[in-house]
Protein backbone atom coordinates (compact mmCIF):
# COMPACT_ATOMS: atom_id res chain seq x y z
CA UNK A 1 0.00 0.00 0.00
CA UNK A 2 2.40 2.62 -1.16
CA UNK A 3 1.08 6.13 -0.90
CA UNK A 4 1.25 8.79 -3.84
CA UNK A 5 3.55 12.02 -4.13
CA UNK A 6 0.29 13.67 -2.14
CA UNK A 7 1.29 15.37 0.80
CA UNK A 8 4.53 17.12 -0.71
CA UNK A 9 6.20 20.24 1.17
CA UNK A 10 8.12 22.16 -0.90
CA UNK A 11 11.04 22.02 1.75
CA UNK A 12 11.03 17.53 0.88
CA UNK A 13 13.13 17.44 -1.31
CA UNK A 14 16.05 20.17 -0.03
CA UNK A 15 15.57 17.87 3.07
CA UNK A 16 16.07 15.25 0.91
CA UNK A 17 19.28 16.37 -0.15
CA UNK A 18 20.56 16.64 3.50
CA UNK A 19 19.49 13.50 4.11
CA UNK A 20 21.65 12.01 0.89
CA UNK A 21 24.43 14.29 2.43
CA UNK A 22 24.42 11.99 5.33
CA UNK A 23 24.16 8.76 3.02
CA UNK A 24 27.39 9.48 0.94
CA UNK A 25 28.94 10.18 4.28
CA UNK A 26 28.56 6.65 5.34
CA UNK A 27 30.60 5.66 2.65
CA UNK A 28 33.91 6.77 4.44
CA UNK A 29 32.93 4.18 6.95
CA UNK A 30 31.71 1.38 3.99
CA UNK A 31 28.73 1.19 5.55
CA UNK A 32 25.78 0.95 3.88
CA UNK A 33 24.69 4.69 1.85
CA UNK A 34 21.62 5.62 4.22
CA UNK A 35 21.01 9.04 5.98
CA UNK A 36 18.50 10.40 7.39
CA UNK A 37 17.62 13.96 8.68
CA UNK A 38 14.70 15.09 11.39
CA UNK A 39 13.15 18.66 11.25
CA UNK A 40 11.11 20.16 13.85
CA UNK A 41 7.74 21.79 12.93
CA UNK A 42 9.33 24.69 11.69
CA UNK A 43 11.56 22.80 9.18
CA UNK A 44 14.90 23.08 11.27
CA UNK A 45 17.31 19.83 11.12
CA UNK A 46 17.09 19.12 14.98
CA UNK A 47 18.41 15.23 13.98
CA UNK A 48 21.12 13.88 11.58
CA UNK A 49 21.89 10.29 11.21
CA UNK A 50 23.63 7.83 8.90
CA UNK A 51 24.50 4.24 8.96
CA UNK A 52 27.46 3.23 11.31
CA UNK A 53 27.13 -0.69 11.56
CA UNK A 54 30.53 -1.21 9.91
CA UNK A 55 31.90 2.30 11.75
CA UNK A 56 30.43 0.84 15.39
CA UNK A 57 29.92 -2.77 15.13
CA UNK A 58 26.54 -1.61 16.43
CA UNK A 59 23.73 -4.00 14.52
CA UNK A 60 21.36 -0.57 15.26
CA UNK A 61 23.41 1.65 13.91
CA UNK A 62 20.86 2.57 11.25
CA UNK A 63 20.58 5.97 10.05
CA UNK A 64 17.01 6.45 11.22
CA UNK A 65 17.82 5.57 14.68
CA UNK A 66 20.67 7.33 15.08
CA UNK A 67 18.73 10.64 13.22
CA UNK A 68 16.34 9.70 16.10
CA UNK A 69 18.87 9.93 19.01
CA UNK A 70 20.42 13.23 17.63
CA UNK A 71 17.03 14.62 17.56
CA UNK A 72 15.78 13.74 21.10
CA UNK A 73 19.49 14.53 22.82
CA UNK A 74 19.24 18.01 21.48
CA UNK A 75 15.35 18.46 22.08
CA UNK A 76 15.95 17.06 25.41
CA UNK A 77 12.72 14.89 25.08
CA UNK A 78 12.03 11.40 23.58
CA UNK A 79 8.51 12.29 22.23
CA UNK A 80 9.29 13.78 18.32
CA UNK A 81 5.68 14.81 17.77
CA UNK A 82 5.36 17.51 15.44
CA UNK A 83 8.53 16.41 14.11
CA UNK A 84 9.33 15.15 9.69
CA UNK A 85 11.77 11.90 9.37
CA UNK A 86 13.40 12.30 6.19
CA UNK A 87 15.30 9.39 4.62
CA UNK A 88 16.62 8.17 1.68
CA UNK A 89 15.85 4.38 2.04
CA UNK A 90 12.17 2.86 3.66
CA UNK A 91 12.50 1.97 6.96
CA UNK A 92 13.16 -1.07 8.01
CA UNK A 93 11.41 -3.20 11.19
CA UNK A 94 13.28 -1.79 13.74
CA UNK A 95 13.34 1.41 12.84
CA UNK A 96 9.75 1.77 11.52
CA UNK A 97 9.14 0.60 15.15
CA UNK A 98 11.56 3.79 16.85
CA UNK A 99 9.59 5.90 14.64
CA UNK A 100 6.62 5.07 16.08
CA UNK A 101 7.62 5.22 19.33
CA UNK A 102 9.22 8.47 19.13
CA UNK A 103 5.37 10.00 17.70
CA UNK A 104 6.79 11.31 15.03
CA UNK A 105 4.62 13.00 12.31
CA UNK A 106 6.01 12.60 9.47
CA UNK A 107 8.07 10.23 7.09
CA UNK A 108 9.20 11.19 3.98
CA UNK A 109 11.04 8.65 2.49
CA UNK A 110 13.49 8.50 -0.96
CA UNK A 111 13.61 4.90 -2.55
CA UNK A 112 11.58 2.20 -1.50
CA UNK A 113 12.44 -1.48 -0.02
CA UNK A 114 10.86 -4.22 -1.58
CA UNK A 115 12.83 -6.75 0.12
CA UNK A 116 12.48 -5.11 3.52
CA UNK A 117 10.75 -2.13 3.77
CA UNK A 118 8.25 -1.45 6.54
CA UNK A 119 6.52 1.65 5.55
CA UNK A 120 4.70 0.21 3.14
CA UNK A 121 6.37 -2.09 0.67
CA UNK A 122 6.67 -5.52 3.30
CA UNK A 123 4.83 -3.94 6.01
CA UNK A 124 2.95 -1.17 6.91
CA UNK A 125 4.06 -0.62 10.56
CA UNK A 126 4.04 3.39 10.34
CA UNK A 127 -0.12 3.03 9.77
CA UNK A 128 -0.91 0.01 11.41
CA UNK A 129 -4.31 0.96 13.30
CA UNK A 130 -3.68 -1.57 16.28
CA UNK A 131 -0.56 0.53 17.44
CA UNK A 132 -1.48 3.92 19.24
CA UNK A 133 0.65 6.14 16.50
CA UNK A 134 0.19 6.97 13.03
CA UNK A 135 2.76 8.37 10.64
CA UNK A 136 2.19 9.95 7.73
CA UNK A 137 4.21 8.46 4.69
CA UNK A 138 5.72 10.80 1.37
CA UNK A 139 7.29 8.15 -0.58
CA UNK A 140 9.28 9.14 -3.86
CA UNK A 141 11.18 11.74 -2.91
CA UNK A 142 14.09 12.08 -5.22
CA UNK A 143 14.06 8.33 -5.62
CA UNK A 144 16.25 7.75 -8.46
CA UNK A 145 19.22 9.69 -6.71
CA UNK A 146 18.40 7.99 -3.84
CA UNK A 147 18.22 4.35 -5.33
CA UNK A 148 20.99 5.01 -7.64
CA UNK A 149 23.62 5.84 -4.36
CA UNK A 150 22.40 2.24 -3.13
CA UNK A 151 23.07 0.55 -6.27
CA UNK A 152 26.46 1.62 -6.93
CA UNK A 153 27.59 1.25 -3.28
CA UNK A 154 26.11 -2.66 -3.95
CA UNK A 155 27.35 -3.09 -7.15
CA UNK A 156 30.83 -1.75 -6.49
CA UNK A 157 31.11 -4.18 -2.99
CA UNK A 158 29.52 -7.35 -5.07
CA UNK A 159 32.40 -7.26 -7.58
CA UNK A 160 34.96 -6.63 -4.91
Amino acid sequence: MRPERRGLRVDDEQAMGLALDEARAALATLDVPVGAVVLDADGQVVGRGRNTREAHADPTGHAEVMALRDAAARLGRWRLDGCTLVVTLEPCLMCAGAVVLARVDRLVLGAWDPKAGACGSQWDVVRDRRLNHRVEVVGGIREQECGDLLRAFFTEHREV
